[in-house]
Order: C-alpha cells, then sequence, then structure tokens
C-alpha cells in the first residue's frame, strides 16, 4: 500500500517520475534449451498443430476457449491465417527444439504499453505438450520478454473460474490470484465467471528464480522425471497478496 499523500493529506499511488511507455512485444523467436516460442506462421505450423491436436479427438483442448476444436485442417488454417495478421492478441507458436514440430499456441494480448501491462493468454497446448518442460520453458521465455526484454510492470493470466487446471497452472507459474469477475462475458453460448491472476515486476526476480532452478537438467532424472517440482519452488510465491 502506499505512502504517499497529497496536499490534501489523500492517500495516493506512489510517484514514477522515470517511467515512459514500454515498447510492443516484436514478432521475433524466443530461444530456450529445449523450446522455441516463434510468431506464428500457419503455412509452417498449420500441419503440425492440426496433427497435434488430432490427439484430443474429444476436442478437451478447447472447453474453455473462445474457438475451437476444429474439425478439419482448412478449417484450423483458417482460424490460423486469421490470428496470424493481428497484433493483439499476438500469438507465437510453441515449438520442441527435439522434433521441431509445433505443438501449441500462446499469445501476447490486452497489450497496454503505456501502463505497462501485458496478458498472456489464447493458451491451447496439444495432449503432447501440456505438462511438459516444453510447455513449462515456453511460458519461462514469454515471462522473460515481457518483464527483462521489454520492462513491462505487470503480467496477467485469466481464466474461467472453472478451468482448475489453467488455475492450477497460473499458481504452478508464481501467478498470485486475485479475485474473479462474476459474468465477465459470455463465449460459446455460455457465461464466464474470469478469475486473475498476475505477476509484478517486484515478485518477477523470485518467480525467475524459481523457473530457472526448475528448468536445470540436474533437476531431472534419466527418465525425464522432475526431482523438485515448480509447485514446491514456487509455493511462497502464489500465494494471493
Amino acid at each position: 500500500m502506499s505512502n504517499t499523500t497529497n496536499q490534501f493529506g489523500q492517500p495516493i499511488g506512489d510517484p514514477l517520475p522515470s517511467w515512459t511507455p514500454r515498447p510492443r512485444p516484436p514478432r521475433t523467436p524466443m530461444e530456450g534449451r529445449l523450446t522455441r516460442v516463434e510468431p506464428l506462421d500457419p503455412a509452417q505450423h498449420e500441419k503440425d498443430l492440426f496433427e497435434a491436436y488430432a490427439a484430443d479427438p474429444q476436442g478437451k483442448t478447447w472447453t474453455y476457449m473462445a474457438w475451437g476444436p476444429f474439425a478439419d485442417q482448412p478449417t484450423l488454417r483458417r482460424w490460423l491465417e486469421e490470428r496470424a495478421e493481428i497484433d493483439d492478441p499476438l500469438m507465437f507458436a510453441i515449438i520442441d527444439r527435439k522434433t521441431g514440430q509445433a505443438s501449441g499456441v500462446a499469445t501476447f494480448m490486452r497489450i497496454d504499453p503505456p501502463a505497462g501491462v501485458i496478458e498472456v493468454g489464447g493458451i491451447a497446448f496439444a495432449p503432447r505438450l501440456q505438462r511438459s518442460i516444453v510447455a513449462t520453458e515456453a511460458m519461462y521465455l514469454m515471462m522473460k520478454r515481457a518483464f527483462d526484454e521489454l520492462g513491462y510492470r505487470r503480467y496477467e493470466w485469466k481464466c474461467d473460474s472453472l478451468n482448475q487446471p489453467s488455475r492450477d497452472a497460473a499458481k504452478r507459474f508464481g501467478f498470485r490470484y486475485e479475485g474473479t469477475f462474476s459474468q465477465a462475458t459470455i463465449y460459446k453460448g455460455r457465461n464466464r465467471d474470469t478469475a486473475w491472476f498476475s505477476i509484478t515486476d517486484g515478485e518477477w526476480p523470485k518467480v525467475r528464480a524459481a523457473m530457472e532452478t526448475w528448468l536445470v537438467p540436474d533437476n531431472f532424472d534419466g527418465a525425464g522425471r522432475q526431482i523438485k517440482s515448480l509447485s514446491q519452488l514456487t509455493a511462497t510465491l502464489s500465494t494471493p497478496r
């Protein structure tokens, strides 16, 4: 809470005399040890993504998304082509560097350079990407771009309040729950109450250290099983403010 007051003794927000608007995120790749997060290119990524999403024939990946599932490859292609033309949300494909294949997408969205606020959303990971090291490293790389490369102050995660896997993922990645907006929107003909989570620039160094500790090769045994879980490392960081 701010201790700053105005001439009338009223509490006001702390001044930010050195603040300047942040750059918009560029359409350039983000490279990790196992992962590459690269700007969506429908011609390059369409086939991989369709095959990856086909491993979920029931379409559970899309339950809490405003779009999908996609009945056939041409339908997915049209959607990807529409997404690729938009700067906000700015969509990226998640690539496993070992296979070179795309297995999911994620976006920077609700980008607010003057306020230094940016949201990660539109996250659609195919089954082979879900709860993988590649998926976690992708989220780390996007955070790193927002905070370390671009200097944003606030990084947001929002989801349907009923989407428990997304809520769990937010906490695992070190986001703090801030509350739920009732009847926030309507999608697919049904109500959505939206749960809000965030990481601020002051909290980011500890979140970054936890994620980097988890991502080191020594944290995994010969079978690729984690030794220390990321949830353990972020448990004290993701508690509500």
